[in-house]
């Protein structure tokens, strides 16, 4: 297995160019896209809005959205006074994030690019965050080579029961290699600890709606007064307040970016070949197994299951392997 998803990162391509104009090609990185201006930002800190011209296709590439937050992207100025103009180009993206499209199942969409890590905001009270979401993150940010952080939200309303969960999964995720760090946007509790993480870095922010991220973005930046919302009383599930993903600059140095709540993490392009690759406490013992092509479910000498007979895997990790690649169509798209 060789770890690389299927998706190119390669997505420069050109766009027809506009009729000829008196202004010289910009660079800057896209801040926000609400699906057809984009927010661009230039070095120097001057901020256009931005369009397409014509219809953008990348090679290998069927997305919702042909330009993410986190592009570095060119455009031709149309209009210098109102500070607006034409993307012609996108440059190579080094990574990104990927997920599958909330209204075209055989889509996907790009939550966003060029990024050094992900935290995975998650809570265990008010709402409730599955393990299934956090590992399905988890292996979307393996399959793209992203470092990923696991932050539990809301820890001044734990009782003895979220406790008692909070320790297991907080073992059973640092043994896997990943770091896990508690919070209380409330109270103040390990702030100024993810504060420390994300400087001088490209961070994605991310996870269901209701758990905190506008609040702690808040926290962050008070000038924003971003609109935040609880818990929906019939449903116990968040409420959307964030429709768009954007990018925020730290006073610190680095961005942040802020994207709208999911209900679910839909996986795309992994194949059920490739899967375990993205469970590093599986990747280590690839090609251990008696057959190379071992989907570590029935087959015989399959040294995946004897970890887990052993404890050396984690039971709940392997159920959510099986859970994740029973979701997986055989013919992956």
């Amino acid at each position: 297995m060789d770890g690389i998803p299927e998706i190119p990162l390669t997505t420069r391509a050109a766009l027809p160019r506009p009729k000829a104009l008196n202004f010289a090609i910009m660079t800057g990185k896209v801040y926000k896209s609400t699906g057809s201006w984009y927010v661009v930002k230039t070095a120097e800190g001057a901020v256009w809005n931005a369009r397409l011209k014509g219809i953008l296709k990348l090679d290998g590439i069927t997305s919702t959205n042909p330009i993410a937050v986190g592009d570095e992207v060119e455009w031709e100025p149309e209009n210098e006074g109102e500070k607006t103009g034409t993307i012609t180009e996108i440059h190579d993206r080094r990574n990104y994030i990927n997920r599958q499209s909330p209204s075209h199942r055989m889509q996907h969409h790009i939550v966003a690019s060029n990024i050094d890590q992900s935290l995975l905001l998650v809570t265990l009270k008010d709402p409730r965050t599955s393990q299934g979401f956090i590992d399905r993150g988890l292996v979307t940010c393996e399959a793209y080579h992203v470092p990923a952080v696991l932050v539990f939200n809301k820890v001044d309303i734990y009782r003895k029961k979220e406790e008692e969960r909070y320790a297991h999964w907080k073992a059973m995720y640092e043994a896997v290699g990943y770091r896990v760090v508690r919070m209380s946007v409330e109270t103040g509790e390990g702030v100024e600890e993810v504060k420390g993480m994300l400087q001088g870095k490209i961070s994605l922010l991310s996870g269901h709606s209701g758990v905190g991220k506008s609040s702690f973005l808040n926290a962050l930046f008070p000038a924003l007064r971003l609109k935040t919302h609880g818990v929906s009383g019939w449903s116990g599930k968040g409420i959307h307040t964030t429709t768009f993903a954007e990018m925020y600059d730290l006073p610190e140095g680095g961005q942040i970016i802020d994207t709208p709540g999911m209900r679910e993490f839909g996986i795309v392009d992994i194949s059920r070949q490739e899967l375990s690759g993205y469970f590093p406490e599986m990747r280590v013992l690839a090609g251990q197994c008696q057959f190379n092509n071992c989907l570590h479910m029935e087959e015989p000498g399959c040294v995946v299951k004897e970890a887990v007979q052993k404890e050396v895997i984690a039971m709940d990790r392997y159920v959510s392997y099986c859970s994740i690649l029973d979701s997986i169509e055989t013919n992956n798209y």
